[in-house]
């Protein structure tokens, strides 16, 4: 049965600069937050005395969760509200931080990252769907660049000041941090952001989010296993035949059901598909060699790790600076140009690594800006597509879905790519680039590797749209593919 509701309502004090704050505040704080511990993971596994394996917990656990809540979130603010659940995540987010605050074992702090990763998935699962209901086709492009650019600056800012605190208040004063910003937003958030509920709330399918959540988490666990103990270990490819079964229910339920928790219908559309193959595609090779880059530069170049993380920062710079850009660019201009840009850039760059890999750090450093500035390309782009190609009543279930398959493709993206890694060391033969002649063949050919998925999303690439969806001369808005949503219009005061 089928229950009318308001379509989409702004909260008490609604404008587009306070709904924009909050969202970037949150979103700052789940990057930040994520990055800013990361580097504490020494000092935690020598506090516990766990082996290698277990302590990445840490951080495995945060993925999984995280990939797997961000599509069953986005699809639940159809149904429950972008204003409550976002609230509730950052609820949680707190509640998973005082966990590993007060974690007396390792178990317990993995228990805690999973459900920080669990909550905290709100934030980027519904920051896109509220700037997608909230803004008109024309302004959100700009908005979601600057989503991306805050995603930059999370990740540059907190390995800097996790390492700088860290060693003041230690790793559990850390999680302090990240509880009290938490904690501040929630009632920002429950007065500037919108109600968020799709005009026609359909039965909220639980067995279909129930069955997308085993295929996504069963998936990456696979790949996580593998690169731990194996591909060939029954742990591995036992997980991957689990999640491969879910997949198949999952695709049998979403035709028998009427209104299933994963629409089939979002892959008729032709400009959805083509966003799904070419930002999380993009995801994926961005994770990947963010994970090569410091083994490169440590067991090759012999860096230190605090020089390490300076050959970094131009990535996350430079994704920050690009980002509202590409956004505003995708508006007038249409998402085509800029992510065929933007993917051009990301070949070209990746195609040099492989080429000159063992070269100077501060030629990699400046590779590393092209990455961030390539991937700002696509992916603020990319969201600017999907939110412009769904109907009101699918932006929840495609918007989390988009974001959920981004952060699983990511998340992915450095095992795999480890993987190969350990393959390629061991095997020890010539690198497949017959331009690379210096000592990291290994090196060499994981980046080689990482130009095949490319294929796809330069060939996705090429059928999305081409032109910008509204008038600006005009000043009026274009027709879209589906009607504008309860629009706050830019300049509203409260």
């Amino acid at each position: 049965m089928e229950r009318q509701s308001l379509a989409v309502e702004s909260g008490p004090d609604a404008s587009p600069s306070r709904l924009l704050l909050v969202i970037l505040s949150a979103v700052f704080l789940t990057t930040f937050t994520g990055s800013m511990i990361n580097v504490m993971i020494p000092v935690i596994r020598a506090e516990f005395a766990a082996s290698p394996a277990l302590i990445g917990w840490v951080v495995t656990g945060y993925l999984l969760a995280y990939a797997v809540g961000v599509p069953i979130l986005g699809r639940a603010s159809d149904r429950y509200g972008v204003r409550r659940l976002f609230a509730m995540g950052l609820a949680g987010f707190a509640v998973g931080g005082l966990v590993c605050a007060l974690a007396p074992s390792l178990s317990l702090l993995v228990v805690g990252r999973t459900f920080q990763g669990a909550t905290g998935a709100a934030v980027p699962a519904l920051s896109a769907v509220a700037v997608a209901r909230a803004f008109p086709s024309g302004h959100r492009g700009s908005a979601l660049g600057l989503i991306a650019s805050t995603v930059g600056m999370g990740q540059s800012v907190g390995p800097i000041v996790g390492g700088a605190l860290g060693q003041w208040l230690g790793w559990r004063g850390l999680f302090g941090i990240s509880i009290t910003l938490a904690l501040t937003l929630i009632p920002l958030a429950l007065r500037f952001l919108p109600d968020g509920r799709s005009a026609q709330v359909r039965r909220f399918d639980a067995v279909g989010g129930l069955l997308l959540a085993l295929s996504a988490g069963l998936l990456l666990f696979s790949i996580t296993q593998g690169q731990t103990v194996g591909f060939t270990a029954f742990s591995s490819w036992g997980a991957f035949l689990a999640a491969l079964l879910a997949g198949i229910a999952l695709v049998r339920r979403s035709q028998r059901v009427a209104h299933p928790f994963v629409p089939l219908g979002l892959f008729r559309n032709r400009s959805y598909v083509a966003a799904l193959a070419t930002g999380p595609v993009a995801m994926f090779v961005n994770l990947s060699v963010l994970m090569l880059v410091p083994l490169l530069v440590v067991e090759v170049n012999g860096l230190s790790s605090s020089a390490t993380g300076l050959v970094l920062t131009p990535h996350a710079v430079a994704m920050a600076l690009a980002s509202p850009f590409a956004g505003r660019l995708s508006d007038r201009v249409g998402v085509r140009r800029p992510i065929l840009m933007g993917i051009g850039l990301l070949m070209l760059t990746v195609a040099a690594l492989s080429t000159w890999a063992g070269v100077s750090p501060v030629l990699i450093a400046g590779l590393m800006a092209c990455v961030g500035a390539g991937l700002a390309c696509i992916q603020s782009p990319a969201n600017n597509a999907v939110a412009n190609a769904l109907p009101e009543e699918e932006v929840g279930a495609g918007m989390g879905l988009f974001q959920g398959t981004g952060f699983l493709l990511g998340a992915s993206g450095p095992a795999v790519a480890g993987a190969l890694l350990a393959a390629r060391q061991e095997a020890q033969l010539a690198p497949w680039n017959p331009l690379a002649t210096l000592e990291a063949a290994p090196f060499s050919d994981v980046f080689l590797a990482l130009l095949l998925p490319f294929v796809v999303a330069l060939m996705a690439a090429r059928r999305l749209p081409t032109a910008a969806r509204t008038r600006r001369a005009e000043g009026g808005a274009a027709p879209g593919p589906r009607p504008a949503p309860a629009v706050v219009e830019p300049g509203d005061g409260s």
